[in-house]
C-alpha cells in the first residue's frame, strides 16, 4: 500500500510539471511496484538499452543457477552489439562476437531440448 502512495504523490508531481510544459512519458507497472519516467528527449533506442539493462542484470545475477541463464545471456549480449552499433555498422569482431553467441545459444538449446525429450515433458 507505501507504493501505491507513493505512486500518487509522484503522478501529481508529475502533472505539475507537464502543465509548467515540462514533457513527461511516466511507464508504470504498480503489480510490481514499477515506474519510469523519461524525459522529452528519450528515444526509443535508448528506451531499448535502458530496459536491455534490467535483462543483462538477470543474465548476470541469475549465471548458471537457472537452466535458461545462458539462453538469456547470449540473447541479452546479441542484442547489447546491436543497439550500441544501431546507428552505425557491425566491425567483423561485432559479427564474430555475434556468431559465437549463437553457437552457445544452439549449444543451450540442444541441451534444454534433450533434457525435456529425455523426461518426455
Amino acid at each position: 500500500m507505501t507504493f501505491d502512495i507513493f505512486y500518487n504523490e509522484l503522478h501529481e508531481l508529475v502533472n505539475k510539471h507537464e502543465k509548467n510544459n515540462t514533457p513527461l512519458k511516466v511507464q508504470k507497472d504498480l503489480d510490481v511496484d514499477i515506474v519510469k519516467i523519461f524525459g522529452e528527449n528519450i528515444t526509443a533506442l535508448a528506451r531499448a538499452k535502458n530496459g536491455l539493462i534490467d535483462v543483462t542484470e538477470l543474465a548476470y545475477s541469475t549465471a548458471e543457477h537457472h537452466p535458461y541463464w545462458n539462453l538469456l545471456y547470449n540473447c541479452s549480449e546479441i542484442a547489447n552489439i546491436v543497439l550500441e552499433k544501431w546507428k552505425s555498422e557491425l566491425s567483423k569482431k561485432d559479427a564474430s562476437d555475434i556468431e559465437w553467441s549463437i553457437k552457445e545459444l544452439t549449444q543451450s538449446l540442444e541441451k534444454i531440448t534433450k533434457k525435456i525429450n529425455d523426461s518426455d515433458i
